[in-house]
């Protein structure tokens, strides 16, 4: 079966957390969860995978929107 992919905030939003929340947890500011959501920035390997251990899915999980 196919799995369906999801952006980085659908993923927050599944596991429940606000984009403060993600920040705290990774040690960055809003902006930066925000501009990775949106992006505005580019996430590179490692903070992509923290955000994927955060949210309990796999990096085959995420769409990211570049």
């Amino acid at each position: 079966m196919k799995r369906l992919k999801i952006s980085l905030k659908a993923a927050r939003t599944n596991a429940q957390l606000s984009q403060a929340q993600v920040a705290k947890a990774l040690h960055k500011s809003k902006t930066t969860i925000n501009n990775w959501e949106t992006g505005k920035t580019y996430i590179d390997y490692g903070n992509l995978l923290a955000l994927c251990s955060l949210y309990s899915i796999t990096i085959d999980d995420i769409i990211l929107p570049f």
